[in-house]
């Protein structure tokens, strides 16, 4: 077993709410050293946070993270793995390799993270238009976690983020079932990088054309051969006449 990961341990925490799992991950990250591979969704709105670190990290931030799942009674399972085996990282979503390789920038990085999570389509939508109609904020995505559960995902500045969800709510409840609602002011890289964020949110990189390939790829040695005398030979040029047209054609002797 390599030095990795006889050093390394892994946390998991479950809730039962999409935005109460992403609350409860930027908790732990902001805890203790530790990295936040990603989340993990088994249906019926159950949602796994997987952070990796050293140990006693990995127990610190855990601790810190269900104490905040359980404030907002959405606690499901929490546990701490330590030395776990290179074949679980090979089966299970919790190394890097699993994450969603997202190629550019966000254009909404560094702002905050609103979330309105609800029961049924709908409700989510109807939330989506009305914040958009409030406040200066913008709509990155949204989240499905099963039993008909929606979560919408804004970005904008903590006051326009705020009071977007304030309207949000009212809408939701107008048309269906709110759920839960999270606000992060401040989210680290880690959680930026597995929070959900549209293609039209995401600057490509810029890929620069390969140049055709030139042929051929070497010049040829140059050869320094002996110098060759070429004869001289004189042409005498002979001025023809040019018939016009047809005229005295069958007069012309071919074998003069």
């Amino acid at each position: 077993m390599s030095d990795i990961h006889a050093e390394s341990a892994i946390g998991l925490i479950s809730t039962r709410s999409f935005p109460a799992m992403v609350g409860t991950a930027d908790m732990m990250l902001k805890s203790a050293a530790v990295h936040l591979v990603g989340y993990e969704k088994i249906g019926n709105g159950y949602c796994t946070a997987v952070i990796r670190g050293r140990f006693p990290d990995v127990r610190l931030a855990v601790a810190a993270g269900a104490e905040v799942a359980a404030q907002m009674d959405e606690l499901v399972y929490q546990s701490v793995i330590s030395r776990p085996f290179p074949n679980l990282d090979a089966v299970l979503p919790i190394s890097d390799r699993f994450l969603a390789q997202i190629v550019g920038k966000s254009k909404l990085k560094n702002l905050a993270i609103g979330l309105l999570e609800t029961r049924g389509f709908p409700p989510m939508v109807g939330a989506m238009d009305a914040m958009l109609k409030t406040a200066d904020i913008h709509v990155s995505g949204y989240e499905k976690t099963g039993a008909g559960f929606c979560t919408a995902i804004i970005r904008g500045t903590v006051s326009n983020v705020t009071m977007a969800l304030d309207v949000g709510m009212s809408v939701a409840e107008r048309i269906g079932e709110l759920r839960s609602i999270m606000v992060i002011p401040r989210p680290l890289e880690d959680l930026e990088r597995t929070i959900p964020t549209a293609s039209y949110w995401i600057e490509q990189a810029l890929v620069i054309p390969e140049q055709p390939l030139v042929l051929p790829l070497r010049l040829p040695q140059v050869v320094n051969a002996p110098m060759v005398e070429v004869e001289t030979v004189e042409v005498e040029v002979v001025e023809v006449e040019v018939l016009k047209s047809n005229e005295g054609f069958e007069s012309i002797d071919r074998r003069s």
